[in-house]
């Protein structure tokens, strides 16, 4: 009968090692996904830089080329100017020759009036000389025209160029941010689930507990549960609490990815009694006092440091209003709230 038995136990189907194959395996998908997401962030944040720089280049060279065509387009304008006098003093000139021609014309024969006709002859020539002198200038200045008009076409043509590629970069930018902001919306997202799975180990570890509730998104221990009255240290009562609130924040850093910034915040309260001793001159001490032994706590028991922080409120934050008995021991409280580091 005996070696029966054995011979049926060792026919039985063991099913452990395969069972540890498969969560081998899943475990190095996870860590595959995670880091191709750190990878992803990576290169994205690297994008991002490079089109914030070329974005800065853009917009100096766009400032480079509305100067110069501003300093053209002054060049252009007194051009203009010159072209005008010299034009003015064309049609002076050729007015004033026109006229020293009649006169010549009209003068008949004489030494008297050969004289004077060969003075006129000679001004005529003079004025023959600045109207040619004017011409020359007249055309030189349009050469100098058509040659600055094509410039700041050119200039104009750069600065379209310009722009086009710049309001080209903001649109990738603008690209860029709103996958970099759908990415930490996905990061929010996946806190608030974890967030919501602590919450819910937390309130069946702490089921049936009347001093222990949740308000709104935070779990409230009254100040009783953890210490005695007018103390800062750790009652035997709340190790017990403790251990098991260090028990489900374990699990839980265990659980969430190295990329998800967290913290978990530990508030300390008290009622509007005050108290006045060597250890604790004000209400502000003691909350800070007890929020800090509850940290020190969670720390020694193996809860990361890092996802850890203190703060002490006093008397300020009261959930409670009157001078009852029960209020003032609502107001004495210690609250743990999950958020973002």
């Amino acid at each position: 009968m005996a070696s029966l038995s054995r011979s049926r136990r060792a026919r039985e189907t063991n099913y452990w090692p395969g069972f540890v194959d498969a969560l081998s395996s899943l475990l190095l998908v996870i860590i595959f996904l995670l880091s191709l997401f750190m990878l992803t962030q990576f290169f994205l944040g690297q994008e991002i830089q490079g089109k914030d720089t070329a974005m800065t280049q853009l917009n100096s060279r766009i400032a480079e080329l509305t100067d110069l065509l501003q300093v053209e387009k002054a060049n252009n304008s007194d051009l203009n100017n010159n072209l005008s006098t010299l034009q003015a003093t064309l049609s002076s000139t050729t007015a004033e020759r026109d006229k020293l021609q009649t006169q010549i014309a009209g003068f008949g024969g004489g030494e008297a009036k050969d004289q004077q006709i060969a003075g006129l002859s000679a001004d005529l020539a003079k004025q023959k000389d600045i109207s040619n002198d004017a011409a020359a200038q007249v055309a030189l200045l349009n050469q100098q025209l058509a040659a600055l008009r094509t410039q700041i076409g050119a200039l104009e043509q750069a600065l379209d160029a310009s722009e086009s590629k710049a309001e080209e970069s903001k649109t990738q930018v603008a690209d860029l941010g709103k996958r970099l902001n759908v990415a930490l919306a996905q990061r929010v997202q996946d806190l608030s689930q974890y967030r919501s799975d602590f919450f819910g180990r937390l309130r069946k570890i702490l089921e049936g507990r009347a001093d222990v509730q949740v308000v709104g998104d935070r779990f409230v221990f009254q100040s009783e549960v953890l210490f005695p009255p007018g103390d800062a240290t750790v009652s035997t009562a709340g190790t017990a609490a403790l251990d098991k609130l260090a028990d489900a924040i374990k699990q839980l850093q265990a659980e969430i990815p190295p990329d998800i910034n967290w913290v978990l915040r530990i508030d300390g309260h008290t009622d509007k009694r005050p108290i006045n001793t060597p250890e604790f001159p004000s209400n502000w001490e003691l909350s800070a006092a007890r929020a800090i032994a509850v940290l020190k706590y969670l720390a020694a028991a193996g809860v990361s440091s890092q996802h850890l922080v203190a703060a002490g409120f006093g008397d300020s934050r009261p959930i409670a209003q009157g001078d009852s008995d029960e209020a003032y021991a609502k107001n004495r409280r210690i609250e743990f709230k999950l958020t973002d580091g």
